[in-house]
């Protein structure tokens, strides 16, 4: 498995993220053998909050593996907070609590990475930079980042908090391509070029923070999946007319679609199906075409100017 660097920090890690929100869905057996095909893969990085299954994908994630200090130093995992029930907080107080209630649950004194899951409107950056630095002094969490944010509410934060953001996790696939319309669609009079983010593609790249796309095979918000999907018939032509080129599946190129961008992303896989997690990983291996890349992108829709 190819690596890349979190951010700036010396944190080499895959570039396939393996997503865990579903894996209360699985029998602990089934648990066990997928976090070891993932392993096997060379996809030792696993992303959890600590909203999904409320607590349990994390419960059973660690159970099923058997977390021992052996296996957790083969590992990275992320987590996030900062959701409850009917609104956001990022009170220095649920920070510390919710982190506390992670490491209960994955059976472990540290993790790599936390995030902060959904821009809080009531965010106090003093109470998170008090936060962070007891978590770092502590030796609970090495590395910092958040999720679903803009420049601002990121520049807000860095003015106060002094470990640098490693990560962004944002919505993207090829169908859920905005952040990347509207740079291309500068200066003309068409929504592709509306800026709904505050050019964060390019805020990451020039500030060196990592983009974790999630759900990179979903249209909408959680509509459904393009791949094999009749309301993109365009789009699943052009992508299987590549896979067979490769001699690879359809769910490997629509991963090497992110891979191909400069930007060096850590796509956050969802899937608890072994068999698609291993089509994702060979992602890895496949570097597609300036060509390639821009027929794929036309073809879910999207308009050059």
């Amino acid at each position: 498995m190819r690596t890349i660097q979190l951010g700036t920090r010396s944190l080499e890690v895959p570039v396939i993220a393996v997503g865990c929100m579903r894996m209360n869905g699985l029998e602990k057996t089934e648990a066990e053998k997928f976090i070891k095909a993932a392993m096997e893969e060379g996809a030792n990085f696993f992303d959890h909050a600590d909203i999904y299954g409320g607590g349990a994908c994390e419960e059973i994630f660690a159970d099923a593996i058997g977390m021992n200090d052996d296996i957790r130093e083969k590992m990275i995992l992320q987590s996030k907070c900062g959701i409850r029930q009917g609104m956001f907080d990022f009170s220095k107080e649920h920070i510390l609590n919710s982190v506390d209630g992670i490491l209960k649950r994955l059976k472990t004194d540290y993790i790599d990475v936390l995030l902060l899951h959904r821009p809080d409107a009531l965010v106090e950056p003093e109470e998170v930079a008090e936060a962070f630095d007891q978590l770092e002094s502590s030796g609970k969490v090495r590395h910092f980042g958040v999720s679903n944010q803009k420049p601002m509410q990121i520049d807000l934060l860095k003015k106060y908090v002094k470990q640098p953001i490693v990560a962004n996790q944002l919505q993207l696939s090829i169908t859920n391509a905005t952040m990347i319309s509207n740079g291309i669609n500068v200066n003309m009079e068409n929504d592709a070029a509306i800026d709904r983010d505050g050019s964060i593609l390019d805020y990451c790249r020039l500030h060196d923070m990592t983009i974790q796309p999630w759900s990179p095979f979903q249209y909408g918000f959680f509509e459904g999946v393009f791949l094999g999907s009749d309301k993109f018939p365009e789009l699943n032509q052009k992508i299987d007319e590549i896979a067979a080129k490769y001699s690879v599946s359809n769910t490997t190129i629509a991963i090497a679609w992110l891979l191909r961008h400069p930007a060096k992303m850590q796509p956050v896989i969802g899937t608890m199906n072994i068999g698609r997690l291993k089509d994702s990983c060979k992602a890895s291996e496949i570097h597609l075409t300036r060509e390639e890349w821009y027929e794929i992108y036309r073809a879910a829709g999207n308009v050059l100017p």
